[in-house]
């Protein structure tokens, strides 16, 4: 009998291990969900920033050259 109370326990403890672990499963993969989230969100911001520049950059060029034309 005491042999069955053993393994039991044992039993029971690795149930507790694998419910401990599945919480921890899944504690990582809300936190990678949320950090996939805020990824997507500054590749956005940057995506939308280099635009900005682009366009700066090239009105930058188009009013440097409207300056030479009005110099010559």
């Amino acid at each position: 009998m005491a042999e069955k109370a053993d393994y039991r326990e044992i039993i029971n403890e690795y149930k507790d291990q694998i419910r401990i672990l599945k919480d921890e499963v899944d504690e990582m993969q809300s936190k990678l969900k949320e950090k996939d989230s805020a990824l997507k969100r500054t590749t956005q911001k940057l995506e939308n920033t280099t635009e900005d520049l682009d366009h700066s950059n090239a009105e930058i060029e188009k009013l440097k050259n409207d300056q030479k034309t009005k110099k010559t």
